[in-house]
């Protein structure tokens, strides 16, 4: 099915690799992709001690993210980077919500509505995480979940949402080895866009990318992206960047 919205494509490396690790994925991977802009958009998002070194040496056509950002303006927070100051670095986008931040480090949706409004008021594109975990998914509290989650973003300006992509993240799928199947998944794409029609604007929901957080792999990446409503990927724990890198490939076919 050919879409209006362009895909989105997006590698989260979470904390997994070295400074070596970094310079082989990127120019042994990376850097080598044919990527045709006007079809995908392409987001690394490194840990913040890369942050530097991708901007150094990644192809310019590929967006750089952070994984992170204070709930904080820029002053006196030990150990946080405020959203002024990756803009002030150069980076676009960041990543906030994602479910284990939400569940290792007790981020709830007060602390990430202003996260998120830091970002978007610093001028950062935001990839938004929302998702339900396990017990709230066999308890059928999926949608109930995320729409708590949106609601916590509710009242921002229509004009910020044009700088988000929302990511449907249901973490616990590479966490106990249960797969949700593609319709099960497109239901939740489309009650988030559903939900986007009913509370912030139709346009907004006709063109905000919706994607895909959970476990992708060659055997589902294809049958995913036939999906109405799923407009592209954040892929992690992808140690050898072959499952973003199949993406990226099937993606412009």
């Amino acid at each position: 099915m050919e879409k209006s919205r362009k895909l989105f494509i997006g590698a989260n490396w979470k904390s997994y690799f070295t400074q070596s690790q970094v310079n082989s994925h990127i120019f042994q991977t990376i850097n080598s992709l044919q990527i045709n802009p006007n079809q995908i958009e392409v987001i690394i998002a490194p840990s913040l001690l890369h942050l530097t070194q991708v901007k150094n040496i990644l192809r310019p056509e590929i967006s750089i993210s952070s994984q992170n950002c204070s709930s904080e303006a820029t002053g006196p927070y030990t150990g946080e980077v405020s959203a002024s100051q990756l803009k002030d670095f150069g980076i676009d986008w960041v990543i906030i919500g994602h479910l284990e931040r939400r569940n290792l480090f007790d981020e709830n949706d007060s602390i990430i509505r202003k996260k998120v409004y830091q970002a978007l008021e610093n001028g950062l594109n935001v990839m938004f995480c929302i998702g339900e975990n396990l017990f709230e998914r066999e308890l059928g509290l999926a949608l109930d979940v995320v729409t708590k989650q949106l609601n916590a973003i509710k009242e921002f300006a229509e004009k910020m949402w044009y700088k988000v992509v929302i990511v449907y993240d249901p973490i616990w799928e590479n966490e106990c080895g249960k797969n949700l199947t593609p319709g099960e998944i497109q239901e939740v794409h489309g009650y988030i866009r559903q939900w986007l029609m009913g509370n912030i604007d139709k346009d907004i929901a006709k063109g905000i990318r919706i994607v895909y957080g959970g476990k992708v792999d060659n055997k589902n990446a294809k049958i995913l992206l036939a999906q109405e409503d799923v407009d592209g990927f954040l892929i992690g724990d992808d140690i050898m960047c072959e499952t973003f890198k199949y993406v990226i490939e099937i993606s412009q076919k």
